[in-house]
């Protein structure tokens, strides 16, 4: 499916990652931010861990296994 540190971006990439329970980690610039399984999905942000990450602020990165 997708590999550890791969970038989603696309809703389809959130919509599995929540359905399937895959982690994700979201970053700032190359900061890490959070971990964490995705609750919401709209085309301007991702709620994760009771937050809202701005999909033009924060990077996304799947990580499977962790």
């Amino acid at each position: 499916m997708y590999v550890n540190g791969q970038l989603i971006f696309d809703d389809r990439h959130f919509r599995e990652h929540r359905e399937c329970g895959v982690p994700v980690q979201v970053y700032q610039g190359k900061e890490h931010h959070d971990i964490g399984y995705v609750e919401h999905i709209s085309p301007s942000y991702i709620k994760m861990n009771n937050m809202f990450y701005s999909r033009k602020q924060f990077t996304f990165v799947s990580r499977p296994g962790y």
